[in-house]
């Protein structure tokens, strides 16, 4: 498969000059109906966003758009979870926008990287990718601190569970999960990696602040 490598490396300007705190979301939702109708999320989530579960993701600080894009791909069954689908039908798109704005407002997770290990092989995927089996740097679409890219709805990596990225990078590989739509970005990349540098790059966005 040939990765399409021209609009990773344009996306590098956006990505770098990605504010850190968004004064205004992208999405056009209310934090404070969000609060109100997260009660359910909070069951996996955390009150704040934060699971204390590896296998479910950190969504505190997670950029609306993203969020908006996956549970709507939830509810459309573009993206499947045996508990994430069956919430996500139960949305309006007015709940969706409420909830992606209310949990882009929390304060991200700070969390130590998984495997100390294995900081510099992460490193040095995240920031200056492989060029031997084509990987480009993930720093081109998710920042040069994981903050992600709302604008093209790249997600925020910072501070997530590594359990839980390890999990999304071989789903993209095995092509179980295809929310990358037709630019096919994340499934080429994941397909190129193996699995100790998807081990190793999942640790060190852990530890991203």
């Amino acid at each position: 498969m040939n990765i399409k490598l021209a609009p990773l490396f344009a996306t590098v300007g956006l990505a770098l000059v990605a504010t850190q705190v968004q004064a205004e979301s992208l999405v056009d939702g209310s934090a404070e109906a969000g609060k109100a109708k997260a009660i359910t999320c909070t069951a996996c989530h955390g009150a704040e966003g934060n699971s204390a579960n590896a296998m479910w993701p950190n969504i505190a600080g997670q950029n609306a758009p993203y969020l908006q894009a996956q549970l709507q791909a939830f509810k459309d069954g573009l993206r499947k979870d045996p508990l994430m689908s069956s919430q996500a039908m139960l949305l309006s798109d007015a709940d969706i926008a409420d909830l992606a704005v209310y949990f882009e407002s929390l304060p991200a997770a700070a969390q130590s990287v998984a495997d100390a290990s294995s900081v510099n092989l992460g490193e040095a995927l995240y920031r200056g990718g492989n060029t031997a089996n084509g990987v480009p740097a993930c720093i081109a679409c998710h920042g040069p601190s994981g903050r992600g890219n709302p604008a093209a709805q790249y997600p925020a990596l910072q501070g997530q569970h590594s359990v839980y990225t390890v999990k999304q990078l071989n789903d993209y590989a095995a092509e179980t999960r295809e929310t990358d739509g037709k630019t096919r970005i994340m499934r080429d990349i994941a397909g190129r990696l193996s699995d100790k540098e998807i081990a190793a790059l999942s640790s060190y966005v852990q530890g991203l602040r």
